[in-house]
């Protein structure tokens, strides 16, 4: 049920929303507690005492999930929701003046910026897993001592192998019972809190700003550590709004206030009564909160659940943005698998799969534990957000036209404190800031080569166009034979004459009775409706221009696209009709405005992409391919 929904939900429907919330939405934000305090109290400036920085650690975790998540996500960002749908190319999409707007205009730097925040989230769907995970698996060195940390990271591999080989059976499978566990995660975070406040209320006095203002004022080198460890809190900020299409803005809201942000706070504050009690105690705080023997070893299998369902909300939203990317023109296409025919969202692609599954175990096996992994992944999440919030304000001005005066004190106010975040996480590149970032880059120049390339073909395939006229003048001559049958050319634009269809004349020296060009674009909005599916137009002398509209959430489907044009009175059979694609072959050594190392990488994606026939879900049997040799 998206959010834009006007069908009024029964109560259980409401509620089903709420707790799909927190399985999926929450997962890993819900899973910070079981590293961030620990790295917070290694971080503490030199001089504080234990109380002073116990108070202002929690003060700054508090007030940032009310600041970032409260304020910044759920009262502003998911305001910019496009048809119900969130995430960093919902932004891209509302930045569009007009139709195809950033295809005509090239890759602006606002383009470029939002594909950057996307590249980053790669970067998070890998480093997320690992140290969820991770930082589960390490509640077995609570349990016992004989656990090292070597086999720690060899128990949090083998789940992640598990966790990424089960994908392929889709997430309906092991939805259903997400929700639940986190419930009862998040019960057993604020029942844990609650005990260990309720022996030392003082931790309240927490919720007094000032005693983090009073931390801050330390040395800035010192500061900036800390800020690093507390960013921890608020990673998974960015799914709220990554996920806002699968359950509304209403109930996402309603699961933070009535059991997310209630459960962490206080287990936050527990964590910290637990430490002012126990000074001198290097376990980590939060394991620490449970008795030992069965109550702990409870909690450590609990949070393995839940670290699990973290890492599968961040590997669900990797398949989305790879659709997203690939309907938007940013990706190659890939192979997409549906695993449930009720809900479109839920989808497995097979390749990203393995990337992830490959990247995080190669993280975990390199850093090795959750104290080393931190900073790789502050970095990620910190800068994801800045440039939510930079995209965000952009929107507020070139599509909604709000005043400046008002828009400008909120978002310098959220990119303050993001900043501050990321400047904690940038002196620690060196230690494994780099690992997202390198992951980001990699994946930017993937994304933005192929956007190039495929502007560079299409000016070289459609450029010099013979128009319509020019086309029927062609099926009526006496030198073209016309054969019984109905020809389909998959074409790129909906003007203009597919250049396959001439090299067939050409080559042929014949034409199908019934010639349909077909073109398939993708719109700047997550679905379009049935009923605005598709346009036909005849040309004449047999020939039609048929149109294909889809969102970027939506995968074609051509088969069933030809039944509506048959349906159309379009007298082509789709059971028997020949499909033609273009095949490009890249040759380098062309005028094309891209360095060579694109050229060579373009070339590479293009060779290892998915066929078109493939894409579009045709039979095989009723496809020709015709080769076309492109110099870039």
């Amino acid at each position: 049920m998206s959010s834009h929904s006007t069908t009024p939900l029964k109560t259980s429907a409401q509620a089903g929303l709420c707790l799909g919330a927190l399985g999926v939405v929450f997962g890993d934000i819900g899973t910070s507690p079981l590293y961030t305090m620990k790295e917070c109290i290694v971080h503490l400036p030199e001089g504080v005492t234990l109380d002073a920085g116990v108070l202002g650690i929690l003060s700054l975790i508090f007030w940032s999930l009310m600041l970032v998540v409260s304020v910044k996500y759920l009262w502003y960002v998911m305001s910019a929701d496009n048809q119900g749908e969130g995430g960093i190319f919902a932004l891209l999409a509302l930045l569009s003046t007009g139709k195809d707007a950033h295809r005509k205009h090239g890759l602006g730097a606002a383009v470029i910026m939002i594909l950057i925040g996307a590249a980053l989230l790669y970067g998070d769907g890998i480093i997320t897993p690992a140290i969820s995970v991770l930082g589960a698996a390490e509640g077995f060195t609570a349990i016992s001592p004989r656990f090292t940390p070597a086999i720690v990271a060899w128990i949090a591999a083998v789940i992640l192998a598990g966790l990424f080989w089960f994908q392929h059976k889709g997430t309906k499978r092991i939805g259903g019972i997400f929700g639940p566990v986190m419930l009862v995660w998040f019960a057993a975070l604020a029942v844990l809190g609650v005990w260990h406040i309720s022996s030392n209320l003082s931790v309240l006095r927490a919720l007094d700003p000032r005693w983090g203002f009073a931390l801050l004022k330390h040395r800035p080198v010192e500061i900036s550590a800390l800020l690093g460890a507390v960013v921890l809190a608020i990673t998974g900020a960015e799914a709220l709004y990554a996920d806002m299409g699968h359950f509304g803005r209403k109930f996402i809201a309603l699961a933070w206030y009535g059991v997310a942000f209630p459960g962490l706070a206080l287990n936050y504050f527990g964590q910290g009564a637990y430490i002012l009690a126990h000074p001198g105690s290097t376990e980590n705080p939060f394991f620490a909160l449970a008795p030992q023997g069965l109550p702990r070893a409870l909690l450590t299998g609990l949070s393995i659940a839940a670290a699990v369902i973290a890492s599968q909300a961040l590997i669900s939203g990797a398949y989305s943005l790879t659709r997203q990317a690939i309907q938007l023109g940013y990706f190659p296409r890939l192979k997409i698998n549906h695993t449930n025919a009720e809900h479109s969202g839920q989808i497995y692609v097979p390749f990203v799969n393995w990337l992830l599954a490959i990247g995080s175990i190669f993280t975990v096996a390199l850093f090795g534990s959750t104290d080393r992994l931190a900073a790789a992944y502050g970095i990620a999440v910190t800068g994801t957000m800045a440039i939510t919030t930079v995209a965000y304000y952009l929107v507020t001005q070139k599509t909604w036209h709000h005043a400046r005066w008002l828009a400008v004190p909120i978002c310098v106010a959220f990119l303050a404190v993001d900043l501050a975040f990321f400047g904690s996480n940038a002196h620690k590149i060196a230690e494994g800031g780099w690992f997202p970032l390198a992951i980001g880059a990699g994946v930017l120049a993937i994304m933005h080569t192929w956007k190039l390339g495929r502007q560079e073909i299409f000016l070289r395939v459609y450029g010099n166009q013979v128009t319509e006229v020019e086309l029927t003048d062609i099926a009526r001559s006496k030198h073209i034979t016309r054969v019984n049958g109905a020809a389909v050319f998959m074409v790129g634009s909906p003007k203009g004459t597919p250049i396959a269809l001439l090299h067939h004349v050409k080559a042929n020296r014949c034409l199908h009775k019934v010639v349909v060009m077909l073109s398939i674009l993708t719109e700047e909005v997550p679905t379009v409706h049935e009923s605005e599916r598709l346009m036909t137009f005849e040309l004449g002398e047999g020939i039609w221009r048929a149109v294909g509209r889809y969102g970027y959430m939506q995968s074609p489907d051509v088969s069933a696209l030809m039944d509506e044009v048959h349906q159309r009175g379009v007298p082509v059979n789709p059971q028997t009709a020949i499909y033609f694609f273009n095949r490009e072959m890249i040759i380098n050594g062309g005028s094309a405005p891209m360095w060579e190392w694109e050229k060579a990488l373009y070339a590479l994606l293009s060779r290892n992409a998915r066929s078109a026939k493939d894409y579009y879900q045709i039979t095989p049997s009723q496809i020709i391919e015709i080769g076309l040799p492109v110099q870039l």
